[in-house]
């Protein structure tokens, strides 16, 4: 075998099958997005480093970021995330919109991650914002709208959760700790996040070696324990009532295990896992109340979530939910018996096709046998044979490729006849 160039290491081919999965996936997005009201934007796929130095947090601007100089010395990066472009728009026409503002969009990202099962280089993401409400009711909708996807894609809330927390609340929490100060409390959220990425051994020890006492450390053990702790929160308990009254309650879960790790967070906080040993993380967002003002304009809070489009295919596979998806748009292919009939093959095509029906000629003079196959492995339903004894007959075969039956129709009638059929 030839020696073939390879693809830059954590990017991703879409071939048909792949390709249609995605589109699958778009189509579910869009369907959802719109059935909330939400308008379909996007932004730049080149921005300044400086946009997420701004609020992002220093692991995606120094070690995620794909950043390169472009011929004027000025550091670009090809977009990890699209919050912070979605904050500069806002604030380049924060008194021209109308609020509050329903935005999502689906396109591709990149981050300088080790590719691996999950999670790659290169990648689709779901971004949806709702801008200018600052209340749990609004949350809870950001919440339902992720249910709600779930159960367009057949998840079930017995296969996936969206656990919820409160960053306000846990802020309170800290300070009962001793915990004051902001870079305390980073390190200490930081220190929670990695929670289930260490063992309790190594955690402890990662606790106490961060500078926070044993009694400390006690104290953040019994929070995280805590199931019933947002109950204590009126906020919260808000936007648990909104979720009851938007129908999905039952696939959220309050864990005061989940903070978030980017920096711009300042409330109700949460991320979408499935149900397996693996717990995959889905999808992830929250509360944010001073997005655009860190970016130049006026104080405006929001909330919004991203979900990328490599783990969800991974866990559709795992519960038998991928959709059966029909690749090829044409469900007719036209035979070429001979060159004779090459152009009228093309003109019955051609008279399908402006009836809106998607057609397959084949292009070039074969056997009848062969084309049949590729006909049968392309997964074309309808077989059109046009021989010179049906062109001066001006009649045409039509053969079903799953049933084996074949029948003959006038080539005035063939539109109807293969609407009909189809």
């Amino acid at each position: 075998m030839k020696n073939i160039i390879q693809s830059v290491k954590g990017t991703r081919e879409f071939y048909p099958p792949e390709m249609a999965l995605r589109k699958w996936m778009y189509g579910k997005i869009t369907e959802v997005s719109h059935s909330f009201g939400y308008q379909e934007y996007d932004g730049p796929f080149l921005e300044s480093i400086e946009l997420y130095a701004a609020k992002s947090g220093e692991e995606l601007v120094k070690e995620q970021s794909f950043v390169f100089p472009d011929r004027g010395g000025n550091l670009i990066t090809l977009r990890p995330e699209l919050t912070p472009s979605l904050a500069r728009m806002i604030a380049q026409r924060q008194n021209q919109l109308v609020y509050p503002i329903r935005w999502w969009s689906f396109g591709p990202f990149w981050r300088y991650e080790k590719p691996q099962k999950g999670r790659t280089r290169e990648f689709f993401q779901w971004n949806i914002d709702l801008i200018g409400v600052d209340c749990p009711e609004g949350d809870a909708e950001l919440v339902a709208i992720a249910a709600e996807f779930f159960k367009a894609v057949n998840l079930t809330s017995s296969e996936v959760k969206i656990l919820v927390n409160d960053r306000r609340l846990m802020d309170q929490q800290m300070v009962k700790l001793g915990v004051t100060s902001m870079d305390q409390k980073k390190s200490m959220l930081s220190i929670i996040d990695r929670r289930d990425k260490l063992s309790v051994t190594d955690w402890e020890s990662y606790v106490l070696e961060s500078g926070f006492t044993s009694e400390q450390l006690d104290g953040l053990k019994a929070i995280l324990n805590d199931k019933e702790l947002y109950k204590s929160s009126p906020e919260v308990m808000r936007f648990f009532n909104a979720l009851e009254a938007l129908g999905v309650a039952d696939y959220v879960v309050y864990d005061p295990r989940v903070v978030r790790g980017l920096d711009y967070y300042t409330g109700i906080v949460f991320e979408a896992r499935d149900v397996s040993e693996s717990s995959r993380a889905i999808l992830g967002g929250g509360h944010y109340g001073n997005l655009v003002e860190e970016v130049g304009g006026d104080s405006i809070a929001g909330v919004g979530f991203a979900m990328g489009d490599v783990v969800l295919p991974l866990i559709l596979e795992e519960f038998g939910k991928l959709p059966e998806l029909v690749l090829n748009p044409a469900k007719v292919l036209v035979t070429v018996f001979n060159a004779e009939c090459h152009a009228y093959s093309l003109k019955i095509a051609t008279k399908l096709r402006e009836a809106g029906i998607n057609v397959l000629v084949y292009p070039e003079i074969a056997k009848i046998g062969k084309q049949f196959k590729y006909a049968d492995r392309v997964g074309v339903q309808y077989v059109i044979v046009a021989g010179p004894d049906e062109r001066d007959q001006e009649i045409l075969q039509i053969k079903d490729m799953q049933s084996g039956e074949q029948s003959s129709v006038k080539i005035s009638e063939v539109v109807e006849a293969i609407k009909k059929l189809m």
